[in-house]
């Protein structure tokens, strides 16, 4: 395992510090997207299809792949990984509901008369309502930065594979960062919260991807044990965590809302082809055990 991590000099450090700035200014501008930007609910949805599609691509083509080739071939550790990230997810998000990305404030008139002013009865948050959201998104961010790490680290020993191995979850976390940061915003200014108090919440929530994938990419060589294994067991744990989260976004949105249903499927199937497109030219060395 000596010297298979790189050093500063190294061009896949580069790549991913270009990746987590990227990241963190995505992050930023999503947070103040609402003051720029009327969201509608159908917009906001076909964003999210479109991300449940490409993040479910990453798992399977992307993360899942690198894991097993990481674990020479053992498929069932690596599943046995993924379904703790999956198991790991879907409580957190039982525990939090922090997936709540409706910002539009419309009223819904495709739904039954129930769900009508639903968004103008949540006028009413709490002042720390955003808390349980922050720290919900937060784990789930420092989990999208280890994925970031991980998948970087699994195709170092190919340099010119990194690139490639590392994009597609680069752009699932890139694309889905805005919506997150809008969460925590839109919650916060409905329950009072200053203009400046919003801007250091999404200041400090945009850095934490980025940091989670730096301190991964380069903390997991202090780390006791086999490295290999390790950053094998982070990315199929991180593939768990994103079947989980493009799921539990993206059935709501399709199989829960009677409008919009060929569009959403439409961006959901091309975010699945875009993941596939990027993993197909991958070489296929890089998914052999």
């Amino acid at each position: 395992m000596s010297g298979h991590f790189p050093t500063m000099t190294g061009s896949p450090v580069l790549l991913l510090l270009f990746y987590c700035f990227a990241i963190a200014c995505f992050s930023l501008a999503g947070g103040q997207l609402p003051n720029w930007v009327k969201m509608t609910h159908t917009r906001t949805q076909l964003v999210m299809s479109f991300v449940s599609g490409l993040m479910l691509g990453v798992a399977f083509y992307h993360l899942l792949p690198h894991s097993i080739t990481m674990e020479h071939g053992d498929v069932d550790r690596s599943v046995w990984w993924l379904m703790l990230g999956l198991i790991g997810m879907f409580l957190m998000l039982r525990m939090f509901h922090f997936h709540q990305h409706d910002f539009s404030g419309e009223e819904e008139v495709h739904h039954d008369h129930n769900h009508h002013d639903h968004n103008h009865q949540n006028n009413g948050v709490h002042k720390l309502s955003w808390v349980g959201i922050a720290l919900g998104l937060g784990v789930h961010t420092m989990i999208d930065g280890v994925a970031l790490g991980a998948v970087m680290l699994g195709g170092v020993s190919g340099h010119a594979h990194v690139t490639l191995a590392g994009f597609g979850v680069f752009l699932a976390i890139l694309l889905h960062k805005p919506l997150d940061a809008m969460s925590i915003t839109t919650i916060m200014e409905a329950g009072g919260w200053s203009l400046r108090s919003r801007w250091l919440a999404n200041l400090a929530f945009a850095l934490m991807c980025p940091l989670g994938a730096l301190a991964f990419y380069f903390g997991v060589d202090l780390l006791t044990g086999s490295q290999d294994l390790i950053v094998a067991a982070a990315l199929a744990f991180s593939a768990g965590a994103f079947i989980c989260i493009a799921l539990s976004d993206l059935l709501p949105e399709v199989h829960f809302h009677s409008h919009d249903r060929g569009k959403l499927t439409l961006v959901f199937l091309l975010g699945i082809v875009i993941a596939y497109g990027i993993g197909s030219i991958e070489p296929a060395s890089l998914h052999r055990g």
